[in-house]
């Protein structure tokens, strides 16, 4: 089936899977899906990713995090901001604060995918895809 919003798509997907406490969860590849899952590695959110498969049916397997005995998510939220019926810009003086500081948005910019963090370091802007906390 076709999925016009990848990046909604793979939220939902791992937003599923942490509910149902799975350890990995299996998401169609994109360069767009890659980068947002190197960022949620690099931030701790996720174990880690691998690409399977080869031609058209690539997809990305993801490792889950959990913590404590009951197997707590790592990733309580996770929140689609910029949609494609309604982008979302922010310049880089307005870049958003997720739960002042704990969580991360997500922002694609001219130099690629990185943490509003990120962006506020090298003084870049750009479009706010999402928020995980």
């Amino acid at each position: 089936m076709a999925v016009n919003d990848t990046i909604a798509d793979m939220l939902t997907r791992i937003r599923n899977a942490n509910m149902a406490r799975h350890q990995t969860t299996h998401v169609p590849s994109t360069k767009m899906t890659r980068n947002i899952a190197k960022v949620l590695r690099e931030e701790g959110f996720i174990s880690d990713f691998e690409e399977v498969g080869e031609g058209v049916k690539r997809e990305l397997t993801i490792s889950l995090k959990y913590k404590g005995k009951n197997r707590q998510p790592l990733i309580t939220s996770l929140k689609r901001v910029s949609k494609p019926g309604l982008r979302v810009y922010s310049n880089k003086k307005e870049l958003p604060r997720v739960l002042g500081g704990i969580g991360i948005a997500i922002i694609s910019t001219s130099s690629g995918i990185m943490t509003d963090r990120e962006a506020r370091r090298q003084n870049l802007g750009g479009e706010v895809l999402c928020y995980v906390w």
